[in-house]
């Protein structure tokens, strides 16, 4: 075991051989478990500067939560005094998250923020805020092949303050009781190894027709029209438009996140157990990453498909290099970025540091651009979340107008979809992706909305066919490969 100088964090290594895998079974079973997972992707191969994939993050059962749906009363505030009070220090030693504030900003999230409406029907609500201060985290570094257990000894009441004895006293007691957990966790895999083996489903391709959308593909094409003929009136540079496919449930989470890691790997993949639904997401986007005063993001636009032909593949990624359809959304986006930032950061700070590189993963590839600042003395992390909630990239430009649009075409409320999920750590560091290839488990079914950005050259047919691609790696991790028999798109990936 070893401490930093004030005996807190409590920090113990665990075995060479720990994996976060092994254990989340266990953990899933817990309260509020995250796990935030770096899981190593194709994108390295596709650019000069990837996506870290170096942490991956596994905690649960946290002290309080701040829970809010739409139309509660504004929970920002409450988020504020939270990391205000946090207990700010930096073990340099340590991955960035240290213990601290994780969970859930929902897409709605943004209604206390603005005046941008929300769609009329949410069938299955969730959340637009499910957020916890967690006191132990498990932290693995996957480039060093080292993971820890961290526990704070956090009062339960963010807002308290008591001395460094007793919180010394409750780190101690908080990791001996997640080192027990650990070892239920690591007696219970070893009682599964010895089970005889049980058949695994395939992921072969059959078809299940229960998938169903809220668009048939006729009003999902007039739509992409609708707002075509509203940017060349001059309305908006760029609206994002989603579908949201929805099928019964028929395996557990956590084995669905199992198999979604597994068949789509993605840098800033997470599973959350909130109160009555479940998060899975296979996320290649990171919002908003915080490190020492310097703020990222990674907004995402322009997609082609992976065909599995070497060849193929890069003529396609070329083509999308060229687009200037695809190259233009990108540029309006980072631009919507670059002011979102300018609200926080320094004016001299606030700079483009790779504009449209091409990121490659097991699906589709993107055009990703890097926008950086550095956070203004006088701001903090909420500061920055509210000036850029949610991402450009999965709204339009300008964003309120897009958000309203959005609020009047699509027929159902985003729920986590569009929104984020991170953390805010005691280290002083954040991290919030965007919650796109994603699935919400709730009410024994599956929601899985694609989408993507349209603008004045977009082709309604093309539009459509890009969400089936954005689709096709959570599709693939289905126990069943669920399509809709009647749909063109459907068809064309069989």
């Amino acid at each position: 075991m070893s401490s930093a100088n004030h005996s807190f964090p409590i920090v113990r290594r665990l075995a060479a051989d720990f994996s976060i895998r092994m254990v989340f079974p266990f953990f899933a079973r817990r309260p509020g478990c995250l796990w935030f997972d770096s899981n190593p992707s194709e994108a390295a191969m596709g650019c000069s500067d990837p996506p870290s994939t170096r942490y991956s993050f596994l905690m649960s059962d946290p002290l309080r939560t701040l829970v809010a749906y739409p139309g509660d009363p504004d929970p920002w505030p409450t988020l504020q005094g939270w990391v205000r009070s946090l207990p700010l220090h930096r073990s340099i030693d340590l991955p960035p998250m240290q213990g601290g504030i994780a969970g859930l900003i929902g897409y709605e999230a943004a209604t206390w923020l603005e005046a941008v409406g929300a769609s009329s029907h949410n069938d299955f609500p969730t959340p637009a805020i499910s957020l916890g201060l967690y006191d132990w985290v498990i932290a693995t570094d996957h480039d060093r092949g080292v993971s820890w257990l961290i526990s704070q000894g956090f009062a339960e009441d963010p807002t308290q303050t008591d001395d460094d004895s007793l919180r010394s006293k409750r780190a101690v007691e908080r990791s001996d009781e997640v080192m027990a957990m650990l070892e239920d966790a690591m007696a219970m895999l070893e009682n599964a190894m010895d089970r005889p083996d049980r058949p695994r489903p395939s992921n072969s391709p059959t078809v299940a027709p229960s998938l169903q959308s809220n668009f048939s593909s006729e009003q999902f094409r007039s739509a992409v029209a609708e707002i075509v003929e509203r940017i060349r009136a001059g309305d908006f540079f760029q609206v994002n438009l989603a579908q949201r496919l929805v099928q019964r449930a028929s395996i557990s989470s956590q084995a669905l996140f199992q198999r979604l890691r597994d068949s789509n790997p993605a840098p800033y993949s997470v599973y959350y157990q909130g109160a009555g639904f479940e998060v899975l997401s296979s996320s290649p986007e990171l919002f908003i990453k915080l490190n020492q005063g310097c703020v990222e993001t990674r907004p995402i636009k322009g997609t082609v498909r992976r065909t599995g032909d070497l060849a193929t593949d890069l003529a396609l990624g070329d083509s999308l290099l060229q687009s200037e359809k695809d190259r233009a959304e990108n540029i309006m986006i980072v631009d919507l970025m670059r002011n979102d930032l300018s609200r926080v950061c320094t004016d001299e700070s606030v700079r483009v540091r790779k504009l449209c590189q091409l990121e490659r993963y097991k699906f589709v590839q993107h055009l990703v651009s890097i926008v950086e600042g550095r956070l203004r003395s006088d701001q903090n992390v909420v500061d920055l979340l509210k000036a850029c909630f949610p991402g450009g990239s999965i709204t339009g430009a300008p964003k309120i107008e897009a958000m309203r649009k959005i609020a009047q075409l699509e027929p159902h409320c985003r729920g986590p979809y569009c929104g984020s999920m991170g953390y805010i750590s005691c280290s002083g560091d954040a991290e919030f992706n965007i919650l796109i290839r994603t699935i919400t488990a709730t009410q024994d079914h599956w929601l899985i909305p694609v989408g993507g950005g349209i603008t004045a050259r977009s082709h309604p047919e093309a539009e459509e066919a890009e969400t089936w691609a954005k689709a096709e790696g959570i599709l693939r991790a289905l126990p069943r490969q669920a399509r809709r028999k009647d749909d063109e798109q459907a068809r064309r990936f069989e």
